[in-house]
């Protein structure tokens, strides 16, 4: 089984590759109308992504616990329900599916911080596995 930083970088990688050729796909068309769900997906799906990934990967107690596959799961979620909503609110469709990514979104940074003050930064013990890990607060 991947490891939950893997599976975040991992994750993130693919929503920024997607990101990435919506926006060559947006530059192409001279058509920018939808460039605020591309951000999002960008900014949610690969640097948020990104950095509770690092996170994870320094701080293997919180990592090891089950509520870092529920943060992920809850991560990809929002991205998935996120982006097309906002898309959809764009265009005039609907804004239901905007307002739930964003509560998700809310959720998932409301329990990313818990996860961290829980478990602090780096190893549970200084010294153990890194040499500037600071113990678990």
């Amino acid at each position: 089984m991947k490891s939950i930083a893997t599976k975040f970088f991992a994750t993130g990688a693919v929503f920024a590759l997607g990101g990435m050729v919506w926006g060559i796909q947006m530059s192409a068309t001279h058509d920018h109308t939808l460039s605020p769900a591309h951000g999002h997906l960008n900014l949610i799906g690969f640097v948020a992504m990104s950095v509770f990934g690092a996170y994870y990967a320094l701080t293997p107690r919180a990592a090891a616990a089950r509520l870092a596959l529920v943060h992920y799961l809850l991560t990809v979620m929002t991205v998935l329900i996120l982006t097309p909503g906002i898309a959809l609110a764009i265009i005039g469709e609907t804004e239901v599916l905007a307002k739930l990514g964003s509560v998700l979104a809310v959720l998932s940074m409301a329990l990313f911080t818990y996860v961290v003050l829980r478990n602090g930064v780096g190893a549970a013990e200084a010294g153990a596995g890194c040499a500037h890990a600071q113990p678990a607060e």
